[in-house]
């Protein structure tokens, strides 16, 4: 039932919660439309708390594999405000890596320990655009105060209308802010790995750089698929009707 509600809209969801309110109106008595109604409202708080989660799940997971929409923004980068679109990642392999805000804690953390690998992914032919829902003036006041921040040498995109970060499906609507989420973008455009999690999980570069080294090897090398924990230089996988059940 709950995996069928997914698929409809919340209008729809609403409408089902409207002809069960009539139902469980119906019984006589206080005490009976007291306890129903308490029924109700329990059930349609998680009804509909469940069909955000879903369809937010839904969609982040159809990201992989299709094209990043089209999106235009301002950006704070080596000391200055620069212009950036979808068309400056054509040809190259990119990240990007939404937080929720600057000025936060667990946000810093991260940005900087990309910021400790940025070197190595140019050296791959990566770029990094960090986004959140912030100004790119706002960008530059945190990258002038903190000393983590400051090693940053990729593009801090601001996003203040949400437009590219609603690109990604990684928008908290009721807050205006970003999800923590990573996409990894091939050369042609086409997300091939992501990564979200709660506010209070930090993601981690290294593995980050594993996981587009690894896109990297597949995209270079069809017909092999890299397994578990696979760093560079190990061992991959060829899928054949010989494997099967073998590993």
């Amino acid at each position: 039932m709950f995996y069928k509600l997914a698929r409809y809209s919340l209008h729809q969801v609403e409408g089902h919660l409207n002809l069960a309110k009539q139902k469980l109106q119906k019984p006589s008595g206080h005490k009976k439309r007291k306890d129903y109604s308490r029924m109700l409202l329990a059930y349609e708080s998680n009804l509909k708390s469940f069909f955000h989660k879903t369809r937010t799940e839904n969609l982040n997971m159809a990201m992989i594999n299709t094209a990043i929409k089209p999106f235009k923004a301002t950006a704070f980068k080596d000391g200055e405000f620069i212009d950036v679109s979808n068309e400056d990642i054509k040809g190259k392999w990119s990240v990007f890596v939404f937080y929720p805000a600057d000025f936060t804690f667990v946000c810093p953390t991260e940005l900087g320990d990309i910021a400790d690998k940025y070197e190595e992914l140019q050296s791959r032919g990566v770029e990094v655009f960090s986004v959140s829902t912030d100004t790119h003036f706002t960008h530059k006041a945190w990258h002038d105060s903190s000393d983590t921040i400051n090693k940053i040498k990729f593009a801090m995109i601001g996003d203040p209308t949400g437009e590219i970060t609603r690109n990604f499906d990684c928008m908290r609507e009721t807050m205006g802010l970003a999800d923590r989420a990573t996409f990894v973008v091939d050369p042609e455009g086409i997300v091939q790995a992501m990564e979200i999690t709660s506010e209070g999980i930090g993601r981690d570069a290294d593995d980050l750089v594993r996981k587009i080294k690894a896109a990297q090897y597949v995209a270079n090398n069809p017909g092999e698929v890299c397994p578990a924990k696979w760093k560079e230089g190990e061992a991959t996988l060829a899928p054949s009707l010989d494997l099967v059940g073998k590993i």
